[in-house]
C-alpha cells in the first residue's frame, strides 16, 4: 500500500527541533507535557521511546473559501521551513456536535460570513506561515478534528498573538470544546525536516 503523502504525526516527547516554551490548555483538558516535538511524514502509528502523544493530521484541499479567497491566499501565503521562522505555534482543535451537525453552506456561512476567518487570516500574510492538518475523517479515531502549525519569526509573535484574539473572539470559536496551544523555539542545532 503507498503511504498517504498528505498524512503528517506530530510526535510530542524528549526529541526533535522544536523546544516547547508554553502549552497552556485554552478549553477542555490539556496534551500530557513534553520537552520537544517532531514532525514526521507519514504515519507513526504508537508513540516512539521519550514520546507521550503522537497526534495525526492531513492536508487536504481548502474547504469554506471562495476562489477569490484561494486565490488571494495562494499569492501571500509563504512556504513553511524558512529562516527566519524561529517560532512555531500547533493548536489543536476540537470542535462540538452543534458544530458538525450543520451543513457546510452552514459551516461556510459561520466560517466566513460572520467570522471572517479567511480575512483575518490573510491581514498577517506573509509574516505568519501556516498549514492546517484534517484530522476528524482518518481511519482511526483522533483525539482533535484539526491541527493547524504555524510558523513565523520571533519578531512577529506581538502579530500572531493578535490573530489569536480575533479569531478566538470570533463566532466560530463558540463551537470549540477542546484547544490547545503548544509553543516553540525552533533548536538551531538540530535541521527541520
Amino acid at each position: 500500500m503507498t503511504p498517504n503523502p498528505r498524512l503528517f504525526s506530530f510526535v510530542g516527547g524528549n526529541d526533535g527541533p522544536w523546544k516547547v516554551t508554553t502549552a497552556p490548555a485554552i478549553i477542555g483538558e490539556a496534551l500530557p507535557a513534553v520537552e520537544r516535538l517532531k514532525i514526521a511524514a507519514g504515519n507513526i502509528a504508537a508513540p516512539p521511546a521519550g514520546a507521550a502523544w503522537v497526534l495525526h493530521g492531513a492536508t487536504s484541499n481548502e474547504r469554506y473559501v471562495t476562489r477569490p479567497e484561494k486565490e488571494q491566499l495562494l499569492a501571500r501565503q509563504q512556504g513553511l521551513g524558512r529562516p527566519e521562522a524561529d517560532c512555531a505555534v500547533l493548536i489543536p482543535i476540537k470542535k462540538n456536535a452543534k458544530w458538525w451537525a450543520l451543513t457546510e453552506d452552514e459551516r461556510r456561512q459561520i466560517f466566513e460570513a460572520q467570522s471572517h476567518h479567511t480575512q483575518i487570516g490573510l491581514e498577517y500574510l506573509p509574516a505568519i506561515a501556516r498549514r492546517l492538518h484534517h484530522c476528524r475523517d482518518l481511519a482511526d479515531v483522533e483525539p482533535f478534528d484539526f491541527l493547524t502549525w504555524f510558523e513565523f519569526a520571533e519578531a512577529d509573535t506581538a502579530e500572531f498573538d493578535k490573530l489569536l484574539m480575533r479569531l478566538r473572539a470570533s463566532e466560530e470559536w463558540k463551537y470549540v470544546e477542546r484547544g490547545a496551544e503548544i509553543r516553540f523555539a525552533r533548536d538551531i542545532s538540530i535541521p527541520a525536516k
